[in-house]
């Protein structure tokens, strides 16, 4: 791959804090919280999905391009992404990491946001529902989120209730989707 300019990410998580309760810096805290999917695009080429749940890894030019400055990358709601990304880089590949805080700024000690772009801030400047779905209705996108996407979204990537009929599991793996 020839030396990259735009990164375009979307990614899957798992964590068992609530997002929406205790936001992203909770939520990657949690030493259950993980990175399921990277869906990425490197300069608008063919998207590549990588599936860390079954061992595959990210690339080492994508991981690299993470903690490049001179690189955009873009997602819709990229604070998500920055810092979750933040967490799996401290945990995986802490030689790689490059925080841009300070030892005084107890809550930068993450990827610099200089060279991350927000396609859902683009979407309230330009006067656009906030929503990825909702966007893409209103653009007239083709290609939409399924509702069958959101579905499995919210099967592995949401705490589970723990009952009999479950085995009383707090989590859903792929083996349990049968």
């Amino acid at each position: 791959m020839a030396s990259i300019k735009k990164l375009s990410i979307d990614i899957e998580c798992y964590s068992d804090v609530d997002l929406q309760k205790c936001g992203v810096y909770k939520y990657v805290q949690s030493p259950n919280f993980e990175i399921l999917l990277f869906g990425y695009s490197a300069d608008e080429q063919v998207v590549q999905v990588v599936d860390l749940t079954q061992g595959e890894r990210i690339p080492d030019e994508i991981i690299d391009a993470l903690t490049n400055e001179n690189i955009t990358k873009w997602a819709f709601n990229s604070q998500f992404e920055r810092i979750c990304l933040s967490e799996y880089l401290r945990r995986y590949y802490p030689q790689k990491f490059i925080s841009y805080s300070i030892a005084e700024d107890t809550v930068g000690d993450y990827l610099s946001p200089v060279s991350w772009k927000c396609t859902m801030t683009w979407c309230a400047y330009m006067g656009l529902p906030l929503s990825l779905e909702n966007a893409g209705t209103v653009l007239g996108l083709e290609e939409q989120k399924l509702k069958e996407g959101k579905d499995l979204i919210k099967y592995f990537c949401v705490p589970c209730k723990p009952t009999k009929t479950n085995g009383y599991r707090d989590r859903n793996l792929p083996c349990d989707a049968r």
